[in-house]
């Protein structure tokens, strides 16, 4: 059985986001519309929820510069992070598609099976292999999406961390911002409590009025970075590594923040 659901072919996914009917892109579209809905139901509305700076997003889909790319990176504790996270926007993005995030996701969990592929693939979910390095398809098609001025998500930890412990973040995050050709805007994002909504044990089901804070980060202009690197001949690699260690730490400072920001919401019902 394991076999089988590994061997599943998925090759077809990404012609078809590439270059999509127009049944294709409607599908798309409401599936996009309908997960969103439905996260956002679960978050906002049937769990205690806390929000913090989303201005910073909303800002950001409203009036960012067409050409200008951004890239949303944040922790990893639960499987339904996404969608679950982006039950924090605007209804009016939830329901624009074309505004809306393109997501990585793990092959071996989220495209075993045709019924999972359709599903994810229409909700703009990019199957990844990992361990299949930072130069693999899905990594080009986030590139190019960016070169479109598109909205890139990404969960640099490479997996859920059911264990919490900070752990060194993948490099294809830093090879999209490296490679991309307009230097994306970055908003690192920690959120707490996702893994007590879906846990991560048997039997996997949605839970309801629990304690959730969601922490959008200042935003991160990688414009000089990048030229530093470029100016100074650094490797691929180099580039890579510098780039991802610098988002790590932004990262975990915004976890500190957050942590406290949790405590501080809940603290008169704990």
């Amino acid at each position: 059985m394991t076999n089988n659901k590994m061997a599943y072919n998925i090759d077809w996914i990404l012609p078809n986001l590439r270059n999509p009917t127009k049944l294709w892109s409607i599908a798309s579209s409401i599936t996009v519309a309908a997960v969103g809905l439905f996260s956002k139901i679960l978050i906002q509305w049937l769990n205690k929820t806390k929000i913090h700076n989303r201005h910073i997003i909303a800002d950001l889909l409203d009036s960012r510069p067409k050409n200008v790319p951004l890239i949303t990176v944040s922790n990893h504790h639960s499987c339904f992070d996404d969608p679950g996270i982006w039950g924090t926007l605007k209804l009016k993005h939830l329901f624009s598609p074309s505004v809306m995030r393109w997501s990585l996701a793990a092959h071996d969990i989220c495209f075993t099976c045709w019924q999972h592929s359709y599903l994810f693939s229409l909700g703009k979910c990019i199957p990844v292999i990992r361990g299949a390095g930072v130069y693999q398809a899905a990594v080009d098609f986030c590139i190019e999406q960016l070169a479109k001025g598109g909205w890139v998500h990404v969960f640099p930890e490479g997996k859920v961390n059911m264990t919490k412990e900070n752990i060194r973040l993948k490099w294809g995050v830093g090879r999209m911002i490296f490679e991309s050709p307009v230097t994306p805007i970055v908003v690192p994002i920690w959120h707490t409590g996702m893994d007590d909504v879906l846990p991560n044990d048997p039997p996997y089901v949605l839970q309801l009025r629990k304690n959730l804070t969601f922490n959008y980060g200042d935003p991160i202009d990688m414009t000089h970075m990048v030229k530093m690197l470029r100016a100074k001949n650094a490797t691929e690699e180099e580039a890579r590594k510098h780039i991802t260690d610098f988002l790590q730490d932004r990262l975990l400072k915004l976890k500190s923040e957050t942590e406290v920001l949790h405590k501080d919401n809940f603290k008169a019902k704990s």
